[in-house]
């Protein structure tokens, strides 16, 4: 079953699809995303194969166009954010607590994922997926509403959706046809988007993992570091520098030889199990290489990921304000709530204030990207203003509660930690 379907299947008695008039939309979005999927063999035994033959490589619509600068969402935009909101609202909210603490996710919640199709988000519809446009602005209000339940479950419900984006945007023809499938499948493979290096300072742009050429292979060696649920990946989209032409990104399967995955767990995002790559000699086909190594697909490869982890900082900083306003409000100190103290009650303004301009910021450059615009300058505008202002406002939701906010018994502390990753992390993720 398709996107639509699961998604109408989580939002199945809520009154708003008709309070926000999406009645029509929703079934016309059942309607065009109604194909069957299939279920691949389990992880264990899993085997990649081209199950289709194309032509040439398949392209979702590009979304964006005209001259004004309009952020109103689509219908089929509201039915997304409403659905991936009630998810993330009535099972990430619930199980983040216990999946922060064990550092993995819920199964059954990856399996609620999966039926809600995150997985299939920027596959063309030739190949299983289910929007016929591909819009970073839908996929960043997407990130946005997950992160509000937990921003640790959030990577770890859409990291496979980053490899079967990438493959969307830039795969060849044999690429999509062996992989995209899967990823679109009813059991679709654990996988992420391995950029980060575990060294201070880090530039994408100056890899340490290498990617050398002998014979008609390519051959990796390197470390990455906090891939989501690197243990459980069955698929990887590594960033190497490559021999003589600079940052490139190859498929690589976990069952190659040379491939070999441990724990690395992290202050943040602990639900999403992260973990470190290691590739000592791993001998790749010509064909892993994604997009011909062309300098331009790395770019972009990089600003998508960064905008990404900017929705996860907005969903995660509206969490926090959510449940500071009514804290500050029922909490009495001295006869009256700590609210009408105004220290507090700018504490609290300053952070709706910073949390607007990070969401405006971050839907202005995923626009620009659907425009098929340059978009560099914005994003990095947008991820320096959410690195530094998400940090912030995971303190200040520590601070407001007092000694609250540090104890677990309130999530605040959680959101805290996570809300590190977002100025850090690099990769992981794809709008």
């Amino acid at each position: 079953m398709a996107l639509g379907l699961r998604a109408l299947r989580v939002v199945a008695g809520s009154d708003v699809i008709d309070r926000v008039g999406l009645r029509g939309p929703a079934e016309r979005i059942v309607a065009r995303a109604s194909a069957d999927g299939f279920r691949a063999a389990g992880a264990a035994s899993r085997v990649f194969t081209a199950t289709t033959r194309l032509a040439g490589p398949a392209r979702p619509k590009r979304a964006g166009g005209g001259d004004l600068f309009d952020l109103t969402p689509t219908d089929e935009q509201k039915f997304l954010v409403e659905a991936f909101g009630s998810f993330a609202a009535e099972r990430l909210r619930a199980a983040a607590g216990a999946a922060d603490e064990a550092g993995a996710p819920p199964p059954e919640v990856l399996a609620g994922s999966v039926e809600l199709g995150a997985a299939m988000l920027g596959i063309p519809v030739e190949l299983g997926g289910a929007l016929e446009e591909r819009s970073a602005v839908t996929g960043v209000l997407i990130g946005e509403a997950l992160a509000g339940g937990d921003m640790g479950l959030a990577v770890a419900c859409l990291a496979p959706a980053a490899v079967g984006t990438a493959l969307g945007l830039w795969g060849d023809a044999g690429q999509q046809a062996r992989y995209l499938p899967e990823l679109a499948g009813d059991d679709p493979p654990a996988a992420a988007l391995a950029l980060l290096e575990p060294r201070p300072l880090f530039d994408p742009f100056g890899l340490a993992t290498t990617a050398r050429r002998v014979g008609g292979d390519y051959e990796l060696s390197g470390v990455k570091s906090l891939v989501p649920r690197a243990a459980d990946d069955e698929l990887f989209l590594v960033a190497a520098q490559l021999d003589g032409a600079g940052p490139a990104l190859f498929v690589v399967e976990s069952s190659t030889a040379g491939v070999g995955v441990e724990a690395e767990p992290a202050m943040g995002v602990r639900a999403a199990a992260t973990g470190r790559l290691t590739l000592e000699g791993v001998r790749l086909p010509e064909a892993a290489l994604v997009g011909g190594g062309e300098p331009q697909v790395y770019s972009e490869c990089v600003q998508r990921a960064r905008l990404a982890w900017c929705a996860l900082a907005v969903g995660t900083a509206q969490a926090v304000l959510d449940y500071v306003v009514p804290y500050v409000n029922e909490r009495v100190a001295f006869g009256e709530p700590v609210s009408h103290r105004q220290a507090v009650a700018f504490s609290v303004a300053d952070i709706g204030i910073e949390l607007e301009a990070m969401r405006l910021l971050t839907y202005r450059a995923a626009a620009l990207a659907d425009r098929g615009e340059p978009f560099a300058r914005e994003t990095a505008i947008a991820r320096s203003h959410c690195a530094r202002h998400a940090m912030t406002i995971g303190s200040k939701g520590v601070q407001l509660l007092g000694g609250h906010g540090y104890v677990r018994e309130h999530p605040v502390e959680r959101w805290y930690r996570d809300l590190r990753a977002v100025g850090l992390v690099e990769g992981a993720l794809l709008v």
